[in-house]
């Protein structure tokens, strides 16, 4: 309750009404994004718990974008104050630096679910927010490298950190299990990923909602000097209550339509997947993901599910992994900053030359 009170107390009197039509327009696309964010990371909630036949395809999805939705209701926003601030200067941020942010993320959204891979929405949204900033300061000045470099460590350690925790879990549940009959582990397993799926949505939901918030959060902060041209108003220091919400419903209308293209990927090209195999990827990358939103670093949901399922393979034997196609994913993660950076860049130009 101590959330919303503070969002309640600073918000309350926004003059929304007076806000551009502009500014009403970016919001929407920043909901746009966050929708396709549930749409496309959608395959890492669900992959896992569909492959392994304990929900089906509908009642999986509708699980996670429940959990989804809640998250709100846990998390305090460390990770959208990490968006809002510590990724590019406030100060830079108008109307054409968040349309150019929002579009080329959403086009690398896209983009990559119609290849059916698994990227990080999350590091579209900090490559365009890097992309867009430079493309108008003409330096790079505008970046944050304190933000950026903390965000740059877990795109290598929040695979890692899924890993080891993975395989540690793994470890532990074989040895726990170790006597029991195939089809009693089985049984007990599949009741158990219920648990596990729930977990990886709620940490899924707190993580990447958060990061929309973030971008709405620097619009307002725009609109309130004046950026847009419009009703200008108090600097806010929470999200609105409403903010929150609507990101954390249109996050889980994204999920609940999901990105059927990436769920084969997830659960069952990197590695063959049982219950219990699940259960360990699913918690290991829930505790990752718990970590990083109470310490405000806005991770990849998807860096950390592949790393889990890797690290719950490499247990059973190292073949067990397909490598080709872990590697496959991994070098479309490695692109994802630049390549949105580059598209947010060029559109930027585009919307400077068009007069927006």
């Amino acid at each position: 309750m101590h959330f919303f009170q503070n969002a309640s107390d600073h918000f309350m009197k926004i003059p929304y009404a007076q806000l551009s039509t502009t500014v009403w327009m970016l919001i929407l696309l920043a909901l746009v994004f966050d929708y396709l964010n549930g749409f496309h990371d959608a395959a890492n909630s669900v992959a896992t718990v569909v492959s392994t036949r304990v929900l089906s395809p509908m009642t999986a999805v509708i699980w996670a974008a429940f959990f989804n939705f809640i998250a709100f209701m846990v998390f305090h926003l460390k990770v959208a104050a990490t968006m809002g601030k510590d990724i590019i200067e406030p100060a830079v941020v108008d109307n054409g630096v968040i349309a150019a942010t929002l579009i080329g993320a959403c086009f690398w959204d896209l983009l990559t679910w119609y290849w059916g891979l698994p990227t990080s929405s999350s590091h579209a949204l900090i490559g365009g927010m890097m992309g867009a900033a430079i493309a108008k300061t003409a330096n790079l000045t505008a970046l944050q490298w304190g933000g950026i470099q903390k965000t740059a460590v877990f795109i290598v350690l929040a695979p890692l950190i899924g890993m080891a925790i993975g395989f540690t879990i793994a470890v532990a549940v074989a040895w726990i299990c170790r006597g029991m009959a195939p089809r009693r582990v089985d049984r007990f397993f599949r009741v158990g990923q219920l648990f596990s799926a729930a977990f990886y949505s709620l940490g899924h939901g707190g993580n990447d909602a958060q990061k929309t918030m973030g971008i709405i959060f620097l619009l307002l902060i725009a609109a309130s000097a004046g950026n847009d041209g419009g009703v200008s108003f108090a600097r806010p220091t929470d999200v609105p209550t409403e903010v929150v919400l609507a990101c954390h419903v249109a996050m889980g209308l994204g999920t609940l339509f999901g990105g059927w293209r990436i769920v084969k990927t997830m659960g069952q090209r990197i590695i063959h997947l049982r219950p219990v195999d699940g259960f360990c990827a699913e918690t290991g990358a829930a505790s990752t993901l718990l970590l990083t939103v109470f310490g405000g670093i806005p991770v990849s949901t998807t860096h950390t599910i592949t790393g889990s399922l890797v690290g719950v393979g490499t247990m059973k034997r190292l073949s067990a992994v397909r490598w080709s196609v872990a590697g496959r994913v991994v070098w479309a993660w490695v692109l994802t900053i630049p390549g949105t950076a580059v598209v947010s860049a060029a559109t930027w130009w585009v919307l400077r030359g068009l007069g927006i």
